[in-house]
């Protein structure tokens, strides 16, 4: 899957080209070049990024990739920074933006509760005005890095109960210092026996007025900004992807399948280019100006699946020898348990059948209780 991007990107070609040829060979000095170059987040706006279309986006990753440069991944800050770019002070641009993308700063999103995952409008954790601040107690779940984190991106109910039409007013959004007094991290021991997600206790932590990004009351369009900062990317070597590739490798490893077997990789094979091309269709919606869109549901509700079902069968075909057998991702058997987690984390199977149905079907809306309407 290719797109032909035209003869006039060839002057940006050769300036990403000669870009490249002088980076840094230290890491630290080749992350701030990457940085403060635009080339690390082309789409995000002067002077963090370069403004860059959707067209000159793909131009610069198929340049970096084949000059072999990988640029270093923000992870939570990749989503924390563009919304203080977007809504944030200058002060709170200049102390946070430029340390982020240079990896001196590393952050955790604090937006689920126990109480409050999939409708995170109805979030309880309080934060209170005091002179000079808030006082914030409450407690979050499933917070990743939570436990490495500088940062925390915070949504805090600073008015209303949570409840009713207007729950999404009253809403606030925070920039918490991990290290702040009263901030109690637990790892969650998951099934892998790692632990990258934390439930997080907060115990009257104060967080002054500089720390609060918007208008209060008012982060809900904030936590939107945060979900929703997407870049147009378009994946490179095999349409079937890693999974589908080792399996058949297995396969072929292991010598002519039986006709049940060939059917299962059939599925498998065919599912993966089924999802190679809604990706690529989201990159050409994108490449007209389009919004990607509700398929990206589709494509996530699909995939997940059939990640558990990839890993699964590998695990079945090596048997005993996969317990300990090293692959792309490490130990298979570490792999095949970690995608257990995939039909919830990012959005549960349920919630996107529901968004499938409503926006793509135009299926009766559900309200809180399940009940249409």
């Amino acid at each position: 899957l290719q797109l032909d991007l035209g003869r006039d990107t060839e002057q940006l070609r050769r300036q990403v080209r000669d870009f490249a040829a002088g980076l840094p060979t230290e890491e630290a000095a080749r992350k701030v070049a990457l940085a403060d170059s635009g080339y690390l987040t082309p789409h995000w706006p002067a002077p963090w990024g370069r403004n860059a279309s959707a067209v000159e986006q793909l131009v610069i990753d198929e340049e970096l990739a084949a000059a072999r440069v990988r640029r270093h991944d923000l992870i939570i800050g990749g989503w924390a920074a563009p919304t203080i770019v977007a809504h944030g002070t200058a002060q709170q641009q200049e102390r946070f933006v430029r340390p982020t993308l240079h990896g001196l700063i590393t952050w955790c999103q604090m937006f689920s509760e126990p109480g409050a995952g999939s409708d995170l409008a109805s979030l309880q954790c309080k934060a209170v005005r005091v002179e000079g601040g808030y006082r914030v107690t409450g407690q979050k779940v499933w917070t990743s890095m939570a436990q490495v984190a500088d940062w925390g991106i915070l949504l805090a109910r600073t008015s209303g109960d949570g409840r009713g039409a207007d729950r999404h007013h009253g809403i606030s959004y925070f920039l918490l210092d991990m290290a702040a007094p009263g901030v109690d991290i637990r790892p969650l021991r998951e099934l892998t026996g790692h632990a990258a997600f934390n439930e997080v206790f907060l115990d009257d932590v104060f967080i002054p007025d500089d720390c609060l990004v918007g208008v209060v009351d008012k982060g809900w369009p904030l936590a939107r900004t945060t979900l929703a900062n997407e870049r147009v990317a378009m994946s490179s070597g095999s349409p079937f992807g890693r999974g589908v590739e080792d399996v058949l490798s297995d396969v072929l490893a292991l010598g002519e399948p039986d006709p049940l077997l060939r059917d299962r990789i059939g599925h498998l094979v065919c599912e993966a280019h089924g999802q190679a091309l809604l990706a690529f269709r989201t990159t050409l919606r994108q490449l007209s100006g389009a919004e990607p869109g509700s398929a990206s549901s589709v494509r996530k509700l699909v995939g997940m699946r059939h990640q558990q079902d990839t890993a699964e069968l590998r695990f079945e075909l090596l048997g005993i020898e996969g317990l300990t057998r090293e692959g792309s991702a490490g130990a298979l058997a570490h792999t095949m348990l970690n995608t257990r987690c995939l039909t919830i984390a990012g959005g549960t199977s349920e919630v996107l059948r529901n968004v499938i149905g409503e926006r793509l079907l135009g299926l009766p809306r559900e309200d809180a209780a399940g009940r249409t309407r």
